[in-house]
């Protein structure tokens, strides 16, 4: 007798399934930016260890991303930007490069030994992080895969999945690092390329303010203006005031601080 093929354990509509795959790619957008981004690489606020810890396990599963490797990176821009060792400066490698191929410019600076010692201190060095998500980062996605599959069924399962891989991919290290040096309008006059891509930062979290960030970099708030929308900043808002994060830096409205004292910020141990 012939088995019905596994649907899954759930089985929301088709309209339904596009809301929850938003939803689970919304929360790792602000996992990388308020996390990575904003926690880690600046310290621009204190996550409470289990909204941390949270974070840690949902960008495993979804990106496999190392926040070492992240956090050096992401520093190393900061530090040379725009300049030859800049891993990802579309002024260098061209718009079309880093928006497409964006991953690859990353993968290629994590195996670099000196960035990750210059650039990657500070970041969690505990047991899970060594013998797991370190050294285990494809076992998150691919788990992640399994459970997609076990909830909607192997072809839905897999579509969520696949959207999910390319989400940072494509939006992060191509949009943001490509586009965010690319096209936008300034608020800041400042030594790099840096742009605000739009003025409301909703669909990647705040991360299109990016000329503020370049402006402020050690600031919880990526908007300055009051039309602008920072959406990862309500976020932190909302878990300071459930005292699950502590603020350290707001950005003023004034001019921004030189180039020099940016580099020196991101080139001694953080």
């Amino acid at each position: 007798m012939d088995l019905p093929p596994f649907t899954g354990w759930v089985h929301p509509s088709n309209w339904q399934l596009v809301g929850i795959t938003l939803l689970l790619t919304h929360i790792t957008i602000i996992g990388v930016t308020v996390y990575l981004h904003r926690c880690q690489a600046h310290r621009a606020l204190e996550l409470h260890p289990v909204v941390a810890h949270f974070f840690r396990l949902w960008l495993w599963l979804t990106t496999g991303m190392v926040t070492r490797q992240w956090v050096a990176v992401h520093r190393k821009h900061h530090a040379k930007c725009e300049s030859p060792e800049d891993p990802h400066s579309p002024r260098v490698y061209g718009i079309h490069k880093v928006l497409w191929t964006g991953t690859q410019l990353y993968i290629r600076e994590t195996r670099v030994a000196e960035t990750l010692e210059r650039y990657g201190r500070g970041t969690p060095d505990d047991w899970v992080e060594r013998r797991v998500y370190s050294r285990h980062s494809i076992w998150g996605f691919t788990l992640l895969a399994f459970i997609y599959v076990g909830l909607f069924g192997p072809y839905r399962g897999l579509a969520v999945w696949g959207v999910q891989m390319i989400w940072i991919p494509f939006w992060a290290a191509g949009v943001v690092n490509g586009w965010g040096h690319w096209l936008g309008y300034r608020n800041f006059a400042l030594d790099n390329a840096s742009v605000n891509i739009l003025p409301w930062g909703v669909l990647i979290g705040g991360e299109e303010l990016h000329n503020n960030h370049h402006a402020f970099p050690g600031s919880a708030r990526m908007s300055v203006k009051w039309y602008e929308c920072d959406i990862g900043w309500l976020y932190i808002r909302l878990l300071a005031w459930l005292r699950l994060a502590r603020i350290k830096s707001v950005a003023p409205t004034r001019q921004p601080p030189s180039a020099a004292v940016e580099d020196e910020a991101y080139t001694i141990s953080p």
